[in-house]
């Protein structure tokens, strides 16, 4: 007789409760698979996943104490085989990207039909990737523009939080002169003619955030 497989053991995180004991509920009644722990923030998450070590993590984006992607990034400095699958409902190419980047094997949305959550579920595990199609194009785009820098990505954000160019320089503590030099660069890179539109696009984009 051959024994059954082991089952995949799961780390749900989540901050919605609704959410997450969804997401539990349906691992309890899918044939192959296990919850061995949940967790509701960034703090928790990193530190069941010390505990329990699970086949694979399903990482929510948001977090109310950290980005999902810093999490990920945390998890796999001590766990660099870690197998984590995103699983958000925000689809901006930069949350695509940043979240891959860091090591994620999986992208998700939270509208995605249960077959397809499964199915990635299983392939993540297998240690192949699992990218839907329009993830993957919108990764392409992201991908095929220029880069910003890191500096440029802290300058971004604060124009995103209505700050001037003097209280830029401030906050970074550089000349306004840099300051404007890196927000030429942002407006040229974005592709747009001024920083209305830049904030607006990086917006749209998850490049920045209010």
């Amino acid at each position: 007789m051959t024994l059954p497989s082991t089952p995949i053991r799961i780390l749900i995180v989540d901050d919605h409760p609704i959410v997450r004991n969804g997401l539990v509920l349906m691992v309890k009644y899918e044939s192959g698979m296990e919850t061995v722990a949940e967790a509701s923030s960034g703090a928790e998450a990193i530190a069941q996943f010390h505990q329990h070590q699970p086949d694979v993590t399903l990482m929510d984006l948001r977090l109310g104490d950290m980005n999902g992607v810093e999490v990920i990034a945390s998890i796999r400095q001590n766990f660099p085989t870690a197998r984590i699958v995103i699983l958000t409902t925000y689809d901006t190419d930069e949350d695509i990207y940043r979240g891959l980047q860091t090591g994620a094997k999986g992208y998700i949305l939270k509208d995605a039909p249960l077959d397809e959550l499964l199915k990635a579920i299983r392939t993540v595990h297998a240690g192949q990737q699992y990218i839907p199609p329009e993830v993957g194009a919108k990764l392409a785009e992201r991908l095929s523009r220029p880069q910003l820098s890191d500096r440029e990505r802290e300058v971004l954000q604060l124009m995103a939080q209505g700050k001037s160019n003097q209280e830029v320089a401030d906050t970074l503590h550089i000349a306004e002169n840099t300051v404007k030099y890196h927000v030429n660069n942002i407006l040229s890179k974005l592709g747009v003619g001024d920083r209305t539109q830049a904030v607006l696009l990086a917006l749209k984009r998850g490049i920045a955030n209010l």
